[in-house]
């Protein structure tokens, strides 16, 4: 099956620390990074997809992190 994710981080370099913390997960980059500025915190969000091919068949219950 494939999986998806989304990661999601204020813009400092927790954001890259999970991002290539999935890469060294065997997730892959898909799609373009994003930002976006959070007016509520006055700071810049950074985004990511990755996706990742497993084992298994996808239920609403699958634990997408612990892959």
């Amino acid at each position: 099956m494939k999986l998806y994710r989304f990661l999601s981080e204020d813009d400092t370099s927790a954001f890259c620390h999970k991002v290539t913390d999935a890469l060294n997960k065997g997730w892959e980059l898909y799609g373009d990074p994003t930002q976006t500025f959070d007016p509520v915190k006055g700071i810049m969000r950074c985004g990511q997809s990755v996706v990742k091919e497993v084992e298994g068949t996808y239920t609403p219950e699958t634990k997408l992190g612990a892959h």
